[in-house]
């Protein structure tokens, strides 16, 4: 059995993206960040960071297996099915290629460039100077990976298509658009047609309540 606990975050939708797509059965839980329940001695207990999603896997017999970080997941999920991420060679490092430079680069620029443009207590143009350009920056890195290829890795759909994915539709955090980037456009409307994209979405917009 699948547990999901998630918010409609870019993280988070990337986990039931996932698991639309490889058609496995699971429960998705809402922790609604926007009250805190991410930092409840519930949640931590799960995930001592304190941030969505969080996957438990638990089998038929034996402990329950909880993992964290949507890298992390994705690849479990992949592994676990043999579908989304290649067996070897060239075109899995190309896979792991991208969900480091998503990790470490436009995941990073672009929730930094959103909180200090909507979050910060005090107006820091230096800091919103710094991350706007660097989250521009790295759309532009995806763009021209776009230019050569389909999908990010390759010719086919991975789960680094659906890492990058989660942060390009909460684009407007961070009040990026693709007006530059013809090519991620071009990606984006292809991926977001995908049907098992579409179900991912639905399932955790729901999660948000209604005012």
């Amino acid at each position: 059995m699948l547990d999901v606990y998630a918010f409609a975050t870019p993280n988070s939708v990337k986990v039931p993206i996932a698991l639309e797509e490889l058609g496995l059965p699971y429960t998705l839980h809402g922790v609604n960040v926007r009250k805190g329940e991410q930092k409840t001695p519930e949640f931590l207990r799960l995930n001592p960071n304190g941030k969505v999603p969080v996957l438990v896997d638990t089998p038929e017999s034996g402990d329950p297996f909880v993992l964290t970080e949507s890298a992390a997941i994705l690849v479990y999920l992949a592994e676990k099915t043999g579908r989304l991420l290649p067996a070897s060679g060239e075109e899995r490092a190309r896979v792991f290629e991208q969900l480091f430079f998503h990790a470490s680069g436009l995941s990073p620029a672009f929730g930094q460039s959103g909180f200090f443009q909507r979050f910060a207590a005090e107006p820091q143009p230096l800091a919103i100077a710094r991350f706007a350009a660097e989250a521009t920056r790295t759309l532009g890195v995806l763009d021209g990976v776009l230019a050569q290829r389909p999908f990010v890795a390759g010719e086919d759909f991975t789960i680094a298509d659906i890492a990058h994915f989660g942060w390009l539709w909460r684009r407007g955090f961070p009040n990026i658009t693709f007006s530059d980037a013809p090519h991620v456009a071009r990606w984006y409307e292809t991926i977001e047609a995908r049907p098992a994209v579409q179900r991912g979405i639905a399932r955790v917009e729901a999660l948000v309540p209604q005012d």
